[in-house]
């Protein structure tokens, strides 16, 4: 053990004291056991292999070059402590006794009286409820007001209190073996991790917790982990500025405006609930916002029934099909099927368009509702204060890829702010009950623009589709929590806005004359898109003697293969010497195998020149065999195509006994294979 040599100057002004947490009294001036005990768990402290992270000077009988980091301690500077405690009697030398340890000379330096303050020791001494810790940063013992928090340093006191209160004398063996039980419980308790901690925001290991930070071009305002010097996205150099999130990055973090903004009550106080108490008092048929018109009920078709409360709406389509019309047009029917003076109101935010520019739009429209409010803003922070005062009952952003939130390093479209924004936006849904429609740009792919994590975070994903060159508008559910994404919302888009399509089985088919020579080629195929029925016309044109190849729109080209080289074996026809032109009417795509037949049927009327008369329509998929096979839902296209006053309907003949019970004003025409469908359909009438 080391020996400590103790100095004894009244003379001489001693440094201030320190009272530490627990006293540590010297050999010399102290009489009991407990305070001898405390002296050596000190220099046994002392003796320990020093901590690889904590500096520490070198042991005098162990010379080794001084640590780079070690810094000189002048005399004033010298931790001191205090040599009585509360339970040793007084000292021997007058007094309160004080010990200086020197970090130089590893050893205890003590002084008789207490010091007083003078010219070189300007500090009064330490107060009663003072704490000395060691500091790694400055390499030295500090003093503070609040005991240390380190548990490292927290631990090791409170051994050294047990060890002490262990062996203190009169202590009896049930009171022990109670203290001991109590220990016990409290480290149990101590060592349950609540559930909510593991969502709690952590410190990186091993890098001290260290900020996060990011480097943000001024240029264009991206974004990037490391520093280059010159931007990656836009080549600039000399742009990169240093940005540190005000929330750690985090924008729920405990103090984030989002976070406090619309909260109607704590966390804390929410609870799991059972299924009766949530339902409870609940209407399920008036649960839902009502839309009213026939573009309501068309709107309703896709979204299930309605808007539903507190949900998250985005709606993606190409530039130009009609996104901001569509949601202008349904911010003020939300409105008319509620009174004016009890409807709240409904917000429209841009972040592209100043309101002049929305107000000429929705006067184009005719929409003159008093309860729809405009706003033009692109920071959600901002947005979520604007709107607080007027509690509307709806809103709507327009775009998702201009918003952005001020506690994130990124321009706005940037893949964290779409992201941030968007979950910032389910939270303000969800706790005020107010549904939130997006819109969201599209990349040249046809996807919605931003992570892939949008669209899981939505609860409802609806594309608009349409083409330049067509009026009609198809509005198709991609994801629904809430309703079936079979349902398709058939629009045309008029001088007034978008017009709901009352018959939309008609919209791909033209009038022709029966004995007009141009329905040679020509068939019609019902298909189904989500749950509508739709009639669509299919044109072939066959060339022979032709060496240019056919050309093929509207149809893969790959099942159009398949089902030429069916006819030529199965069926016998003799296409090798023919340029075969394929098209659908009015730019649809045909992918379901329900059009094979129709195909076949209007490649034969091209190569026969046999016109096909305009009242029959054509149902099923043909097989490599030749077969024909049915297809799903055949009672429902045929009713549809009944409904349009089709005569005839060639369908596959295992369909037939389904199709027989539902006594339809149209004549059924079952084949097995093609050359029955031939002789059937391409035969002279007598």
């Amino acid at each position: 053990m080391t020996n400590f040599p103790f100095l004894q100057n009244p003379g001489q002004n001693p440094p201030k004291p320190v009272r530490l947490s627990m006293p540590h009294p010297s050999a010399a001036m102290l009489r009991s056991t407990s305070s001898l005990r405390s002296l050596l768990h000190l220099s046994a402290r002392l003796l320990r292999p020093p901590n690889p992270r904590l500096p520490r000077p070198p042991h005098p009988r162990l010379p080794r070059p001084p640590h780079p980091r070690l810094p000189s301690y002048p005399l004033a500077a010298r931790p001191r402590f205090l040599s009585s405690s509360s339970s040793s009697s007084a000292p021997t030398t007058g007094g309160v006794g004080w010990a200086t340890y020197d970090l130089v000379t590893d050893s205890l330096r003590a002084s008789a009286v207490l010091p007083s303050p003078s010219a070189s020791d300007p500090e009064p001494p330490a107060e009663s409820n003072s704490w000395a810790v060691f500091d790694p940063a400055s390499g030295r013992i500090v003093k503070q007001r609040s005991p240390p928090s380190s548990s490292t340093s927290a631990a090791a006191a409170k051994e050294e209190e047990e060890d002490e209160e262990e062996e203190e004398e009169g202590e009896g063996a049930g009171e022990g073996e109670e203290k001991g039980r109590v220990r016990a419980s409290a480290r149990v308790a101590k060592a349950q991790t609540s559930w909510s901690s593991v969502a709690a925001p952590r410190k990186p290991a091993g890098k001290g917790g260290k900020e996060k930070f990011s480097f943000v071009c001024s240029n264009c305002k991206e974004a990037d982990s490391q520093w280059w010097g010159f931007c990656r996205y836009c080549n600039a150099a000399g742009t990169l500025e240093k940005y540190v999130p005000g929330t750690g990055g985090n924008a729920s973090a405990e103090g984030s405006h989002i976070a406090r903004s619309w909260i109607p009550q704590k966390s804390k106080e929410i609870v799991p609930q059972s299924l009766q108490e949530v339902n409870k008092g609940v209407n399920q048929a008036k649960w839902r916002i009502p839309l009213s018109g026939s573009f309501g009920v068309e709107i309703a078709r896709v979204l299930g029934g309605g808007i539903v409360p507190g949900s998250l709406i985005l709606v993606g389509g190409d530039p130009g099909v009609g996104k901001s019309s569509l949601l202008l047009q349904l911010a003020s029917n939300i409105l008319e099927g509620f009174k004016v003076e009890e409807s709240s109101p409904v917000v429209y935010v841009s972040g592209e368009e100043s309101i002049e520019q929305i107000g000429n739009r929705a006067d184009r429209m005719s929409i003159t509702s008093s309860k729809l409010y405009l706003y033009s803003g692109t920071e959600i922070e901002d947005i979520l204060d604007k709107i607080q005062p007027l509690s509307p009952r709806a809103l709507i952003i327009d775009s998702i890829q201009t918003v952005y939130v001020k506690s994130f390093a990124g321009s706005a479209g940037n893949l964290a702010q779409v992201k941030e924004c968007t979950s910032a936006l389910l939270r303000f849904a969800k706790l005020t009950n107010i549904p939130v429609f997006l819109i969201g740009h599209v990349t040249k792919s046809g996807d919605i623009a931003g992570p892939r994590l949008l669209e899981h975070i939505v609860d409802v994903v609806l594309y608009m589709e349409g083409e330049r060159c067509s009026s009609h508008r198809l509005l198709r559910s991609v994801k629904n929590r809430f309703g079936s994404t079979d349902e398709l919302g058939v629009f045309e888009m008029a001088e007034f806005g978008l017009q709901a399509v009352l018959n939309p089985s008609q919209m791909f088919l033209t009038e022709h004359d029966s004995d007009s020579e141009i329905l040679a080629g020509l068939a019609v195929a019902v298909i189904l898109d989500g749950s509508r029925t739709f009639a669509i016309e299919v044109q072939a044109l066959c060339v022979s003697g032709s060496h240019r190849s056919g050309q093929v729109v509207g149809i893969p080209s790959r099942r159009a293969d398949v089902i030429i080289s069916v006819l030529m074996k199965q069926a016998g026809l003799k296409l090798q010497d023919n340029a075969i032109f394929l098209n659908v009417v009015s730019g649809f795509e045909l992918t379901e195998t329900a059009g094979d037949l129709a195909i076949a049927a209007s490649i034969c009327s091209s190569f026969l020149e046999f016109p096909i008369p305009n009242d029959v329509a054509f149902i099923g998929e043909i097989g490599l065999g030749g077969e024909l096979r049915t297809v799903p839902r055949m009672d429902k296209r045929v009713m549809a195509i009944a409904k349009l006053g089709y005569k005839k309907c060639v369908v596959p003949r295992t369909s037939e006994k389904l199709l027989k019970p539902l006594n339809l004003d149209i004549e059924i025409l079952p084949c097995s294979n093609l050359k029955q469908f031939i002789n059937a359909i391409f035969r002279p009438q007598g």
